[in-house]
């Protein structure tokens, strides 16, 4: 018979927890994770992206990371719900958001190109006296990934302007490459337009039923690799059965600019 002393022998918690190995202590089990993320703009021309434009009679609307962000929100939701009109919109936006970074790295890269054709002369990069803190507080984590597209643009869009202030680029060419730089971003935010949440789930699509027959008319016919489940975005959540991390994380409300 084991040896009892004091101190030494097994204790109960009222906490939940697991048991350690031997006769040791039960150890309770870590809460949820908490956290904050922030995004610093330097340029105005980044801070334009954050709420887009709205549509007017001579020129389009963009869809800023706000209205991503509201948009993302809908889509996933839906795949909460496990609508595969939402699984495909998020593939949809998850390629958007790969392509992307490599559009804009060509960009800088042709911007250095350009900058090391003059030599003997260095140019620092620019930086605001008063940049732009942006708390985010997104319920998902594309719309993490739109704020880093963002920052990435605005260190491009930092550079440029640098290279016009002192004369490397005229200012026609510093627009024009900030313009094309900002395409993929406006495209990556748009990827999220179109989604409708209707309240159908693949058993719906697998029966026709009307709300099916309504989704086919407004967003079209689902693949059928995205109803199956075979091709999914990477980042996209597990369905509610198997949802069980302890990962939430970061407060899901709208973001907010801080001082």
């Amino acid at each position: 018979m084991p040896e009892n002393r004091p101190g030494l022998g097994p204790t109960r918690s009222s906490e939940p927890g697991v048991a350690a190995e031997g006769d040791g202590p039960a150890i309770a089990q870590p809460g949820a994770l908490r956290g904050q993320a922030w995004l610093t703009l330097q340029t105005r021309h980044a801070g334009r992206l954050v709420k887009g434009r709205q549509r007017a009679a001579d020129r389009p609307a963009i869809t800023g990371l706000l209205g991503f962000a509201n948009l993302l929100r809908a889509i996933w939701h839906g795949v909460r719900a496990d609508d595969p009109y939402a699984d495909w919109w998020l593939v949809k936006v998850d390629q958007a958001l790969d392509l992307a970074p490599a559009d804009l790295d060509r960009a800088k890269t042709a911007l250095e190109e350009r900058l090391a054709a003059s030599e003997g002369m260095d140019v620092d990069t620019a930086a605001s006296v008063k940049p732009t803190r942006v708390k985010l507080q997104f319920a998902n984590p594309y719309a993490y990934r739109g704020a880093q597209l963002l920052a990435s643009y605005d260190g491009f869009a930092r550079r440029v302007l640098s290279a016009q202030y002192v004369g490397l680029l005229t200012r026609s060419d510093a627009e024009q490459r900030l313009h094309h730089a900002a395409k993929p971003i406006r495209r990556a935010f748009a990827s999220a337009l179109g989604y409708r949440f209707l309240g159908i789930t693949r058993s719906d699509v697998a029966q026709g039923t009307a709300k099916a027959e309504q989704a086919v008319e407004s967003m079209g016919a689902v693949p059928p690799e995205i109803l199956s489940g075979a091709v999914r975005a990477e980042l996209a959540r597990v369905r509610p059965e198997f949802a069980d991390d302890g990962m939430s994380a970061f407060p899901s409300t709208a973001l907010q600019n801080a001082s």
